[in-house]
């Protein structure tokens, strides 16, 4: 097993990880230029890099079809895995669309996997949003409550499998999947088994968070949305004794630049050269995962033109400013009870090195003093800056 980054010893600090670009386009869907490459040569550096700079995590992204300015995808386990091959400490979350995955195959894999890379495989299962996806493939299109209810069963699956005893195997019985005395060997290297990440605003994928995922991931939100799902994921978790065992992760594209008044440029020119004809069609689609839901609460049910331009609301977490000013809201996130920071970037031929460089530092500088702790005081410093406007 590889020894840690330097800056990454305290087992108290925040995480940090990046969207890998295994999809064409870039992480914004603008005609705005982006020096950011889907290749796998591309993103091996990408991956390197990271980890050379305290990056522990790297998230992949699952398409099947073209669609919201992605006319090329590659498949997130295959992908995964050759970053895995490519780097010794950085760990991959490769992304799983139940239907077309079953969790017999995926256990297997991502096990096979854990083998072969010491350790170092995640998983996010994504439950789906994409109704013409779905179709295009083969696949059942579920309604909004019922993908989530399979997801539960998928996650609840790979648990099962991962960590059923060698001699009784894993059995289950649900609407979804069945399995009947399974035995699966290799087990994973990781114990009890990988982290199995889920995400979601609605009140179905908070069930999820709480019942059985590892870590619940968030889109970009104001503080106050922010504090809630937090709050009511942790109470759900509590309810069936898992309020310790859930953790969160948070989506936030970061734009750093030497004054604030450049970064917001920056921005401000990504949003005004917006795709408008992909991020209209996206919002036509997400109302099957946002306000198809019974509380009107899921993905992306109250965002903008200007929200959409970024996957996963990444604006709207305000990672846009001086090196000094992101960092100080990254120790707020933290205070909240942010335990992971999902990046994006607009640069990434630059700026994943550049972020490692001049921002992580400045995260760790600031929770050796103790930042990231008090909540009040945290946003009592940077609270504005999410405020609703």
């Amino acid at each position: 097993m590889a020894q840690p980054h330097e800056l990454n010893t305290d087992p108290d600090r925040l995480l940090f990880a990046y969207w890998v670009p295994n999809v064409s386009g870039g992480l914004v869907v603008s005609k705005i230029p982006q020096n950011t490459s889907s290749s796998l040569k591309s993103n091996l550096t990408y991956a390197r890099t990271a980890e050379q700079h305290g990056f522990e995590y790297a998230l992949t992204q699952i398409r099947f079809t073209a669609l919201y300015g992605a006319s090329e995808q590659h498949e997130s386990v295959s992908f995964s895995q050759a970053l895995l091959h490519g780097t010794e400490k950085l760990k991959v979350i490769a992304a799983i669309l139940p239907g077309p995955w079953t969790p017999a195959v995926v256990a297997k894999q991502l096990a096979s996997i854990d083998n072969y890379t010491d350790g170092r495989i995640a998983v996010n299962i994504v439950s789906g949003w994409f109704k013409g996806e779905f179709h295009a493939i083969g696949e059942w299109w579920l309604d909004h409550a019922e993908r989530y209810r399979r997801s539960n069963e998928f996650m609840r699956c790979l648990r099962g499998i991962w960590t059923a005893p060698e001699d009784e195997g894993f059995t289950f019985s649900g609407d979804f999947y069945r399995f009947k005395n399974y035995k699966l060997a290799p087990k994973p290297v990781q114990k009890p088994h990988p982290p199995i990440f889920q995400g979601g605003n609605s009140e179905d994928a908070r069930v999820n968070g709480a019942e059985v995922a590892d870590w619940y991931f968030m889109n970009g939100n104001d503080l106050e949305g922010f504090r809630a799902q937090i709050q009511d994921v942790k109470a759900r978790a509590a309810k069936v004794g898992r309020e310790e065992h859930v953790k969160f992760a948070v989506n936030g594209f970061v734009i750093v630049r030497d004054t604030e008044e450049e970064a917001i440029r920056v921005l401000q020119e990504i949003q005004g050269k917006a795709d408008q004809d992909a991020i209209e069609a996206f919002a036509q689609e997400v109302k099957n995962a946002g306000q198809s839901t019974k509380e009107k609460q899921g993905m992306w049910a109250t965002s903008t033109f200007n929200d959409l331009v970024q996957y996963n609301d990444g604006f709207k977490t305000k990672l846009v400013g001086t090196k000094e000013q992101v960092a100080e809201r990254i120790v707020l996130l933290k205070a909240l009870g942010v335990n992971l920071l999902l990046t994006a970037f607009l640069h990434y031929d630059q700026e994943v090195e550049q972020f490692g460089k001049e921002v992580l530092p400045l995260v760790r500088k600031l929770e050796a003093e103790g930042r990231g702790k008090d909540v009040a005081y945290e946003i009592e410093r940077t609270g504005a800056v999410y405020q609703k406007h």
